[in-house]
Parts: structure tokens; C-alpha cells; sequence
């Protein structure tokens, strides 16, 4: 560890703000415990070195754990006495898999998932609260992070979905569990491996939860990551990739559109030769898409992520840029520039035949706005296809909410003769689909 490490640079409130904890807290733990030892200034005021802010991060990992926090202080300083360095420790860098729940325990760890969800669709966060610090204090982290906190923001997700859940309760119950995730990584070890890691959203991207917990359990095994957040804009990105130097560039989209332009970004990544890892619902839900990214596909589940990480990072050869399976043909990128050219015209028709036909809903407009969107990134990926399933998904979405199957084939139907009315044979494509479209959807009766 370098010397600068040690030297006593930072004053109290610098640690309460990198730790999180209180300064009533920290003098307690340097009083009853001897953790940390700051040193002191000439006034008498405690003065932290790194190291010791590393040893309050980690001695807060370990309370995460469910472990007390004196029985912490007895493991670092036991540690210690073994000729170990406890911030690069077995326990510190938890080089096992992440654990999967079996049997019982995956039983109790569900009940206490029933019971969080219930919470925050109650808007109950202390008692949501409080079932976390059992789960933890049950359970390894990750552990907690995959059954309770991950499966049920899908839960939640799903209940959004068929209309059950409010959008208002997803969001109360997404900030609550980013929150949580958000303190690990706070509290995590520094980091003892020399590559460095790179997690971003592509733009339009904004669903971060499961880039977070990669970056915790990534950082819980020892690797430097650079995390950057939500909606990354393509030039800023590379940018940032060039001045950083990762070794690989992690991304995650949830939906067409955001998968349409991680793919803008891994052709960008792909000519300053960067690697790039990628994942997420929509990669699961169609995978033909994993075709079309110049990247390494990470799998299904997050759980297998960052061992896969860790085998293309470890391996003997360097890991490097891959080519995409197929790339995007001439035909579809005249179809894109034709479509995005008339997309304003486009809409202008599409709301004029609306007006005929005396009928209108906020739901029928951001169902026009999805499907613009759609069509536009489908056109992108190279493939109008993509949006065959996209269109079933919106068909369910729209059905759990009391509209009918024919609001949408009928949108699809009015949509097809404002395109005709405006895009020319270069967009062929673009019609075309459009004219079967709606036999993909339920009963043409009683359309618009």
C-alpha cells in the first residue's frame, strides 16, 4: 500500500462524509474498540489517513454482514496478528461465487421478499427498513441484493406491468433498494486489482438498478470500477474511454430503443478497439439482438455476470473488441433517414385522421410515441422484425389497463396510411411491415 496512504490528511467531517457514519459513532469505535487510531493535529483534532477511512469502510461492510460490530474489530485485529492485511483479505475481497439460496433458508429469504414488497406498495419504509437489516443480518450480501432486493423490484415490476401496482409505488419501492445498494458501495473495500472496469447506460437508458449491483459486487471482489450512471451520451462516452484506459466497458439496456443505441455506442467502442460487455431484459426477451452488438453478451442473470467478467479479465490472452455477426444493410439506413426525415410530418396525419375519428387518450399518445420510437430503433439495429414482439408486449400493457386489442390495430392501421401518405419507396420497409402489422395483434373489430 503506498506510504500516502498512511500520512494523516483528512479531518473528522471528511470521514463522516466518505463513511457515512456518525462522529458520536467514530469516537465510540476509537474508544471502545482502538479502530480507527487517527492522529492528531497540533489543536488536538483528529486528523484520518486513507487507511483508515479504507478500515471504517470496511469495518461498515462487515456490520452489512450481520456481523457485530465488535466482533469486526476482534477479526481485523485477529488478521493482524496472522500476518494479513484485513483490506486485502480472504473476507475483504470475497473471492468466492456469489451464493445461490436453497432449501429452507430460500424459504425464509422469500417470505422476507413477500414482506418487503408488501411494505413499499403500502409506502411503509421503516418497516421496509427494518426487513432489510434482517435479511442482512441472515444473509451474505449478495445474497440479500439477488433474492430480496433484485427479485422483488421485479416483482414489483411485473405488478406495474398488469396494472396491479402504481407507477408511484415502483418508483418508492426502485429509489428505497438503490438507496441500499448505493451505501454498499460506499462502504466497499478499495480496490486491490489493477484493471479497471467501466459501467455505463446508453443514452435513453435511465433504469441503473442492475448496473449498481454489478458495480457492488464487482467492487466486493477487488476491481476498480468506473461507474458513470444513467443515460451516458455517445461523444462524452468515448471520451471518457480514451482518457480512462478501462479494460472493459460494461452496459446494460432494458428496452428496444435503448438497445438501438447501445448499439450506436458499441460500433463507437468498437473502432478505438475497446471491449465491450453487455446485458439486460430486452437482450433476454429477443435474442437475435446479441447478433447484432459487436460485444461479449454477459448472460441471462446478473448473478453469473461477474465471474463471467472475471474469466474474460483474468484469462491468459487480452481480452479483446468483437465483431458483430451482421451489420446493418444499406437498404435499412436509407429506410432511417427517410423515416426520421417525415417522422414530424408522420405524426401531423396521424393526428388529423385521429381527429376524424373523435377519438383520443393520453394512453393512445404515448402508445404513438412508443411505436415512433421503436420503429426508429429497429430501423437502427437493422431488422424490422424487432418489433414484432416489442408490439405484443405493448398489446399485453395496453389489454392490463382496459384498452383493447383493437385501439392498437387500429393505431397500427392509421399509422400504415400516414406513412404511405409520406415516405416514398426508400422507407419500403418501413410500410410494409406496417401493413401486416396488425394482424400481430388481437381482433380488428371495432378498430378506430
Amino acid at each position: 500500500m503506498p506510504e500516502s496512504h498512511h500520512e494523516p490528511t483528512f479531518n473528522l467531517k471528511v470521514a463522516v462524509r466518505e463513511t457515512g457514519l456518525k462522529p458520536d459513532t467514530l469516537r465510540a469505535w476509537e474508544r471502545r474498540y482502538g479502530l480507527p487510531q487517527p492522529s492528531r493535529s497540533g489543536g488536538g483534532h483528529r486528523l484520518y489517513s486513507q487507511r483508515d477511512i479504507d478500515t471504517l469502510k470496511w469495518l461498515v461492510a462487515r456490520q452489512q454482514e450481520g456481523m457485530s460490530i465488535s466482533r469486526a474489530t476482534e477479526l481485523w485485529f485477529k488478521l493482524i496478528e496472522d500476518g494479513e492485511d484485513p483490506l486485502h483479505s480472504p473476507e475483504s475481497r470475497e473471492e468466492q461465487s456469489v451464493p445461490v439460496v436453497h432449501g429452507a433458508n430460500g424459504n425464509v429469504l422469500e417470505e422476507l421478499r413477500q414482506k418487503w414488497v408488501t411494505a413499499c406498495i403500502q409506502f411503509k419504509e421503516p418497516v421496509a427498513e427494518q426487513i432489510l437489516h434482517q435479511a442482512f443480518s441472515l444473509y451474505q450480501p449478495e445474497i440479500v441484493v439477488i433474492e430480496l432486493l433484485l427479485k422483488g423490484i421485479v416483482e414489483i415490476g411485473n405488478g406495474w406491468y398488469t396494472g396491479e401496482i402504481t407507477v408511484q409505488q415502483e418508483h418508492f419501492a426502485s429509489e428505497l433498494a438503490i438507496r441500499r445498494v448505493e451505501a454498499m458501495i460506499m462502504a466497499s473495500p478499495p480496490p486491490h486489482r489493477s484493471k479497471r472496469i467501466l459501467l455505463a447506460c446508453p443514452p435513453e437508458e435511465n433504469h441503473v438498478f442492475s448496473q449498481l449491483i454489478l458495480n457492488l459486487f464487482l467492487r466486493r471482489r477487488g476491481w476498480d470500477v468506473l461507474y458513470l450512471g444513467a443515460n451516458v451520451p455517445p461523444e462524452r462516452l468515448q471520451l471518457t474511454v480514451k482518457t480512462v484506459a478501462p479494460s472493459l466497458v460494461v452496459m446494460s439496456a432494458q428496452q428496444l430503443t435503448t438497445a438501438a443505441t447501445l448499439f450506436q455506442i458499441s460500433h463507437l467502442l468498437a473502432d478505438i478497439q475497446m471491449p465491450l460487455a453487455y446485458g439486460g431484459l430486452i437482450f433476454n426477451r429477443m435474442p437475435g439482438l446479441r447478433a447484432r452488438i459487436p460485444g461479449y453478451f454477459l448472460g441471462e442473470k446478473i448473478e453469473n455476470a461477474v465471474p463471467t467478467i472475471e474469466k474474460w479479465l483474468t484469462a491468459a490472452t487480452s481480452l479483446k473488441s468483437k465483431d458483430a455477426e451482421e451489420s446493418v444493410s444499406s437498404r435499412y439506413r436509407v429506410a432511417l433517414d427517410r423515416y426520421l426525415d417525415e417522422q414530424k410530418a408522420i405524426e401531423i396525419e396521424v393526428w388529423r385522421l385521429l381527429k376524424n375519428t373523435g377519438f383520443y387518450s393520453d394512453e393512445l399518445q404515448r402508445s404513438y410515441s412508443y411505436l415512433a420510437s421503436s420503429i426508429a430503433s429497429a430501423l437502427r439495429l437493422g431488422d424490422i422484425n424487432f418489433l414484432n414482439e416489442d408490439i405484443l408486449w405493448a398489446e399485453k400493457l395496453l389489454c392490463h389497463r382496459d384498452i383493447p386489442s383493437a385501439t392498437l390495430s387500429g393505431l397500427l392501421e392509421i399509422y400504415h396510411r400516414a406513412a404511405l401518405a409520406n415516405l416514398d419507396d426508400g422507407a419500403q420497409i418501413v410500410i410494409d411491415w406496417l401493413s401486416t402489422a396488425g394482424n400481430l395483434v388481437g381482433s380488428k373489430q371495432n378498430k378506430l
